[in-house]
């Protein structure tokens, strides 16, 4: 890169700025700005699912709610498959124009596409127009949250000193799991204190909606005022033109590690996380009201882990905790899943959740900045961005499928070994892969 700027300089092309410090107070502004924006976009996703329940006999007629369900599912999905799209665009986009610019273009849009589900008239009102119109909202939705990603986890983890990347990246997995506690707070809430069950269905559904996007239209305030980080700022000027897809082509190596280390982890946490309240009261046989406090309650847990785990590979490097989760996660995987299954207490199921997720957090407290770590920072956003997205979107969004499908055929334990052997797979990535840490793309920024 230093020999990059110097041609670059020698040929007359404009100079990088001067290196500016940010003060502690403004890096942690920042920081915060782009970890708040995380949480409203994850709200905003989670909420959809949320609430389709109470909204899906508004946009789709008939009296069949298995129907209606399975349509809101279908428009879920889809949103899903845009995500690889978003962290293409998303991806291209900050790493051309700028992290701070595309952190506030991906909240806008989340912003936008909430606001649209939120005063879109219903079926009966407008007819087909109001299921293309959620659809178009979900489609924004997909490629803000494709993009966020990818965005946020290079923002935090350029915008963080050093020596403490792992930790101050882990907070995009704090914001994420807290987006998620919040809609299911927003839900409880609006169940149990505000609304009637009738008020829900005719038009209390709209509320979260409408929260998601004034929470939004904050976060796009707050990410207007952030830094832009330094690394961007230095290359910007002596960022080579042409595609950043060959560009990125030129690194196999560290899309095959994005792709390798996530695959394990997205589908393990999948897997302890969305699908788990669906696994305590289909086959623990626990009440939805109980399954419901197990797993916000092991989502607390897992949510203050992150930091601390995040903080620890700012000592010991990234490798050993991303080894330490390949390993108990492949040998101990079956074992926890089997134990849960045969019991039927809600205490034993809670902890054996959190001993999960304690193992999960070896992964995803600091897979952003891992990521982050590979790639220099021209196609860094991208780097990040785009290979997660695929992965996630054909393991991590087909986790609860295929944990349904082993059930539905009789072979509930098959999906156990599915969990382990995609773990595995990690783990062979996590044993070859350098740590980062100590061999970091960023420390040449």
């Amino acid at each position: 890169m230093a020999m990059e700027r110097g041609a670059g300089i020698a040929d007359g092309a404009v100079s990088a700025p001067p290196d500016r410090d940010l003060s502690t107070a403004s890096r942690l502004r920042s920081i915060f700005g782009g970890s708040v924006g995380n949480l409203v976009e994850w709200y905003d996703w989670y909420v959809y699912s949320a609430f389709s329940l109470y909204f899906a006999h508004a946009f789709f007629p008939g009296e069949d709610l298995t129907a209606q369900l399975l349509s809101t599912a279908a428009i879920f999905a889809v949103g899903f498959l845009m995500r690889p799209i978003g962290g293409w665009l998303m991806g291209w986009y900050a790493d051309r124009h700028g992290r701070k610019s595309a952190l506030t273009l991906s909240v806008t849009m989340m912003c936008l596409g909430s606001l649209m589900i939120a005063l879109t008239p219903t079926y009966q009102t407008i007819g087909l127009m109001s299921p293309v119109i959620l659809v178009a909202a979900r489609l924004l939705q997909g490629l803000s949250v494709g993009g966020e990603y990818g965005t946020s986890a290079t923002y935090l983890s350029e915008m963080a000193a050093r020596e403490s990347r792992g930790f101050y990246s882990s907070f995009q997995y704090v914001t994420l799991i807290m987006g998620q506690l919040l809609a299911l707070l927003v839900l409880v809430l609006l169940q149990r204190v505000f609304l009637t069950e009738q008020q829900l269905h005719d038009w209390g559904w709209r509320i979260p909606f409408v929260i998601g996007a004034l929470c939004a239209v904050t976060a796009m305030y707050l990410r207007r005022r952030i830094e832009e980080t330094q690394s961007f700022t230095r290359h910007r000027s002596a960022q080579p033109r042409g595609s950043l897809l060959r560009q990125l082509a030129r690194h196999p190596r560290a899309v095959a590690i994005v792709v390798g280390l996530t695959l394990g982890g997205t589908v393990a946490f999948y897997t302890y996380s969305t699908y788990m309240q669906k696994f305590l009261v289909n086959t623990v046989g626990l009440t939805k009201d109980d399954a419901t406090l197990i797993s916000a309650g092991s989502l607390v847990l897992f949510m203050l882990l992150q930091p601390l785990v995040g903080a620890l590979s700012d000592r010991i490097g990234r490798r050993p905790l991303l080894i330490g989760f390949g390993v108990l996660g492949t040998l101990l995987t079956v074992p926890i899943l089997t134990a849960l299954s045969e019991t039927k207490s809600g205490w034993v199921a809670f902890g054996l959740i959190c001993a999960a997720l304690v193992i999960v957090s070896g992964y995803t407290s600091i897979n952003a900045v891992v990521k982050a770590e590979l790639f220099p920072a021209s196609i860094r956003a991208l780097g990040v961005g785009l290979p997660y997205a695929l992965t996630v979107s054909i393991f991590g969004g087909t986790a609860e499928y295929f944990a349904l499908w082993f059930k539905e055929a009789g072979h509930e334990g098959w999906f156990y070994w599915y969990v382990t052997g995609c773990i595995a797979l990690s783990l062979v990535i996590y044993v070859v892969m350098p740590d980062t840490k100590h061999q970091s793309e960023m420390d040449r920024d």
